[in-house]
């Protein structure tokens, strides 16, 4: 692992901190006019979503973390694990449901999916940014509904609901952004 400075902190950086992995949510850097510049930094706890603010001098040495990604393929759910496939190795590892968030419904058969490690414990997952979805249901077209920046409700086939154009319909498959739970493009 890497040490740096604490002046060198940015966004996003995976920090070794207090015996605990956390991740840099915000950087201030701060020069009073009274002694030394520091930076500000809020860390978020990377396995209980805890927050601190803590303050590093530039003199200050930080323990620096690298992720390691696999793209690992979705098999299946068992209860409240799902099973991931490593594609070179084919090892199996089970992780809990709850690893996606919110993004869950959108994990399809098959799909690939990006997993950190730190060492050997799995510490995220990241969905593609774009899947394919099919609408379930949605409300007919209005004749005359024709203006630049109108969207209408629609439920697709795993049960998220999103605005889509008022010309798609139900039955239609679309692209869906799986950060923003927005519509991207007919499919």
């Amino acid at each position: 692992m890497a040490k740096i400075n604490g002046n060198e902190i940015r966004p996003g950086n995976i920090l070794e901190h207090d015996g605990g992995l956390w991740i840099a949510v915000k950087t201030d850097h701060v020069k009073p006019g009274k002694g030394g510049a520091f930076a500000q930094v809020e860390l978020k706890n990377i396995r209980d979503g805890r927050k601190l603010n803590e303050r590093f001098r530039s003199a200050d040495k930080v323990e620096r973390v690298r992720l390691e990604q696999k793209d690992q393929q979705f098999l299946y759910q068992q209860e409240d694990m799902l099973v991931f496939m490593d594609a070179e190795t084919f090892e199996q590892i089970e992780l809990p449901a709850d690893i996606l968030g919110d993004r869950r419904p959108f994990l399809q058969d098959g799909m690939t999916v990006t997993i950190e490690y730190h060492e050997a414990e799995a510490l995220s997952a990241a969905l593609p940014e774009k899947v394919i979805c099919e609408i379930a249901e949605t409300e007919p077209v209005v004749k005359g509904q024709t203006a630049a920046n109108s969207f209408k409700p629609a439920t697709l086939d795993n049960g998220v609901r999103v605005m889509v154009p008022p010309f798609v319909g139900a039955g239609e498959r679309i692209v869906v952004n799986t950060e923003t739970f927005e519509y991207v493009e007919r499919a």
